[in-house]
């Protein structure tokens, strides 16, 4: 049976593009959407000439979301598979100053990935067929002080997702909630994370595919499920006082 098309969303980040490669190399055909997309034809060259597959770019901004439904149609072939590598990590410090930079971090994490996502559960529900991926992060299952606005974002795309799940179950369509702790990429190279919890791109391509292919629901990195049943289990009123 031929392979059918994956499409990456944030094709560029390096959790996207590892997800792009792991599933090249099982012989999917893969759909690379990102800004600039002319500008990143080595990317795509290199992953057609490394796993032998079809390998097409297409220029895709997650915050014009009057533009959504254009890029869904623009796409050669409705992908068999969607994932959403989308985000933006930016200082709590600097979003607490800058409003404009807070409000950037709540669409690039929740409006322009759930607006996008809204459109092909649309598609995959009238094809009853289809899965879903979206990227989200461990920071969205509880608000911390130091980085509440990006947590409340992620929080608010781990709902969404659980709502898509939640109304296509049963309409042959799969959506996959990924929870990452703490990975080793660009985005977070200025932080000094901690290795036992740290997990690389590579890691958390691996853990999609598996996703997909066992038809999970939900899926956390590393240890990460365990250490948030542990902070979710502290009362707010001892929670409020810690700084994490």
């Amino acid at each position: 049976m031929t392979a059918k098309p994956v499409l990456i969303l944030g094709a560029t980040s390096d959790i996207g593009l590892a997800i792009a490669h792991r599933f090249a190399a099982s012989g999917h055909p893969i759909q690379l959407a990102m800004r600039q997309a002319p500008v990143h034809d080595p990317i795509r060259s290199d992953i057609e000439i490394r796993h032998g597959v079809k390998a097409t770019l297409h220029e895709f901004d997650a915050l014009e979301t009057n533009k959504h439904g254009e890029f869904v149609d623009s796409l050669p072939e409705l992908p068999d598979v969607v994932v959403c590598a989308i985000g933006l990590l930016q200082s709590q410090v600097e979003c607490e100053r800058d409003n404009a930079l807070a409000i950037e971090v709540f669409r690039s994490n929740f409006e322009g990935p759930a607006s996008l996502l809204g459109i092909f559960a649309n598609k995959f529900e009238a094809r009853h067929a289809g899965t879903i991926v979206g990227i989200s992060s461990v920071a969205g299952e509880r608000g911390r002080a130091s980085n509440y606005v990006y947590g409340s974002a992620k929080a608010g795309f781990t709902a969404f997702l659980s709502g898509l799940r939640n109304r296509l179950a049963g309409n042959g369509v799969h959506v996959v909630t990924v929870l990452p702790g703490f990975v080793r990429t660009r985005m977070t190279e200025s932080l000094n994370l901690p290795k036992l919890v740290t997990s690389s791109p590579q890691a958390i391509a691996d853990l999609v595919y598996g996703a997909v292919k066992n038809r999970k629901d939900v899926v956390y990195s590393r240890w990460w499920f365990g250490i948030m049943v542990a902070i979710r289990a502290i009362p707010e009123s001892v929670f409020k006082r810690m700084k994490i």
